[in-house]
Order: C-alpha cells, then structure tokens, then sequence
C-alpha cells in the first residue's frame, strides 16, 4: 500500500478537494494540521521549499497544490 502524507489546514478548500480525491479513489492517507502542528509546519516547508498548503507526501515524492494530474500519475491511477 502507498503512503501519502497531506499537509493541510483546516479552513483549506483545496485541502478538502485533495482528501476527497484520496477518498473516492480508496487509498488511505495521514493528513497533518499544519496551523495547530509547529514541528509538521517546518517538516512541510522543508520537503517542499513552500508554506502554502495542501502539500502532498507519495512515497516521497512532493506534490504542491491539488495538481488532479500529477497526483493521479503519482499513485498510478
């Protein structure tokens, strides 16, 4: 099973979009509130050399935004 790690905040529409993505597509993730998580704030900014959220962990691999395309190329579907 891949892992994937969503860096978000709680009033993030985009955020919403990218969990609803992972959601219909049945594969399972670990999100981080960013806002309330000061240690996964920086651990977000250095895997992805940005502040704003959604950032997006698959096996490693960072993708910024709910880009639908990469992230559907990324997890092979």
């Amino acid at each position: 099973m891949v892992r994937v790690k969503l860096y978000s905040m709680p009033i993030c529409p985009y955020c919403d979009q990218v969990k609803e993505f992972l959601r219909e597509h049945n594969i399972e993730f670990e999100e981080v509130d960013v806002q309330a998580d000061e240690a996964a704030a920086k651990e977000m900014i250095q895997k992805s050399g940005q502040a704003a959220v959604p950032v997006i962990d698959v096996e490693g691999k960072i993708i910024v935004g709910f880009d639908h395309e990469k992230l559907s190329k990324v997890l092979d579907l």
